[in-house]
């Protein structure tokens, strides 16, 4: 039985992630499998791989060959990742607080923004309210300079 480290596409069409899986060899790239030893999300940003590189020595020490992918994210996380895959769990803590961030700045833009729609209606009916007072001195003072 020759065991390989490999790859198993999961998530839905156009969107994968998979699983790095050690299997028989004999096994279809989706099929059966002997241990999960981590995942690999290449379309995040950057592509994120987590391993469990104490199994995956283990398994490389009983004699399973790693698939070409397989070796080089495992290359990648025993360095520590690079420019183009992260290595390890994101931050979860730090990503929602940024998102937060960014959430209550695009709130605060938007009140400011309808804060400013409502200040400049505010004026333009102070405007017209102004002119219409002023029309209508015009026309009582027209009114009473005909009388006088």
């Amino acid at each position: 039985m020759s065991v390989r480290i490999r790859l198993r596409r999961m998530g839905r069409k156009k969107a994968p992630h998979y699983r790095v899986v050690v299997a028989d060899g004999d096994s279809p790239r989706d099929g059966r499998f002997v241990e999960t030893i981590g995942y690999y999300k290449p379309l995040s940003t950057p592509a994120r791989v987590v391993v469990d590189l104490e199994r995956a020595d283990y398994w490389l020490g009983r004699g399973a060959q790693p698939s070409g992918t397989v070796r080089s994210l495992l290359n990648k996380a025993r360095k520590g990742g690079d420019a183009s895959v992260a290595v390890g769990e994101a931050d979860t803590a730090a990503e929602k607080a940024r998102r937060s961030e960014l959430l209550a700045a695009r709130r605060q833009a938007e009140a400011d923004a309808q804060a400013k729609l409502e200040a400049e209606a505010r004026a333009e009916a102070a405007a017209r309210a102004a002119a219409r007072a002023e029309a209508q001195a015009a026309a009582a003072a027209g009114e009473s300079g005909e009388s006088g």
